[in-house]
């Protein structure tokens, strides 16, 4: 088994034509922090995220991402991937880094989604009149919205799924822990980690034959209860509600996808799903051909996904309207 050399996910960078509603969904609505601007983009984090920061929303002409980025493991773990990288030919050079972090190693996936990978970071410094009595939290509890915890995961389409897991898991070392299969034995869906979270990143076909778009961000929030208490007031200001809340098959966890105003999906994680501590883990494996593990796996109470679900992402596609699909 090749040794992971990614010990979490970092931070997401987001691309927005509606800067000012979209950073109102994240700031009032999930009572995310800011913690500086600079230029074109806003950072920010959730309340138990300890680092400067795991989101960066930056005005573009379309909803797209801008990276997504990874802590290594340490300097030693970080000079290997950027080895393994190099001979996979998706490595793309270093950058001097940004706010809130050191230099960072830039690549793409096999679909060219953007990334990077880095060690050097900043951690969040909270200032006085955010400071808790808990001291295992980096600051209070905000009292704006129903405010998300922590970063969680983030979801990939592919035009073919088969060489984005190969490179996670080849390059990078992420532990294969749930798969869906089609028809004709085609990989439809993996789902990948490094730590005892059942998934960090995740990867399923697009539908529309696409290559590289982007899925979803997820944020967590730890109690399903806060699924509910959002999507009301989502519903009172108008954000579009894609599916749930509900809970999947697949992870185990409860779910609710919206789409921020800009236009990119986003998974409100109600509870951790499940987590893995074997050592000698053997992947879960659905047969989605199958109609009974199509739907479970998808969602086992509240319905069904929608065809958006598997057909939408950013950017979009001719074949759907820019931004919120309707």
């Amino acid at each position: 088994m090749i040794q992971p050399l990614v010990a979490q996910l970092l931070h997401v960078e987001l691309l927005t034509p509606k800067p000012e509603e979209t950073y109102w969904f994240f700031h009032d609505l999930l009572g995310m922090e800011e913690t500086t601007r600079h230029g074109r983009s806003v950072y920010l984090r959730a309340y138990e995220d300890a680092y400067h920061h795991t989101l960066v929303l930056t005005e573009g002409p379309a909803a797209g991402l801008g990276h997504i980025a990874w802590r290594a493991p340490s300097p030693e773990g970080l000079q290997a991937a950027v080895e393994r990288l190099e001979r996979s030919g998706y490595g793309r050079g270093w950058s001097d880094g940004d706010l809130g972090h050191g230099p960072a190693y830039r690549f793409t996936t096999p679909e060219g989604h953007p990334m990077e990978i880095l060690w050097e970071v900043e951690y969040y410094q909270v200032p006085p009149e955010k400071r808790t009595v808990l001291r295992n939290r980096p600051q209070k509890r905000p009292l704006r919205g129903v405010p998300v915890r922590r970063i969680d995961h983030v979801n990939l389409m592919a035009r073919s799924v088969l060489p984005m897991r190969e490179f996670l898991q080849e390059v990078l070392g992420f532990r294969l822990r749930e798969q869906k299969i089609g028809e004709g034995g085609v990989e439809v869906g993996a789902w990948l980690s490094v730590s005892p979270l059942v998934h960090e990143i995740a990867v399923m076909r697009d539908a529309t034959g696409q290559q590289g778009r982007f899925h979803h961000l997820a944020y967590w929030y730890g109690y399903p209860q806060h699924l509910l208490d959002i999507a009301d007031i989502f519903s009172d200001y108008g954000v579009r509600i894609e599916a749930g809340p509900g809970k999947h098959g697949t992870t185990q966890a409860y779910f609710l996808y919206v789409f921020e105003p800009g236009g990119t999906r986003i998974e409100l994680f109600g509870d951790t799903g499940y987590l893995i501590f074997d050592p000698e883990w053997k992947t879960v494996v659905w047969d989605v051909s199958n109609e009974s593990d199509l739907e479970k796996s998808s969602i086992w109470f509240g319905g069904r996904l929608p065809e958006t679900f598997y057909t939408y992402g950013v950017p979009s596609v001719p074949r759907e309207p820019a931004g919120v699909p309707r």
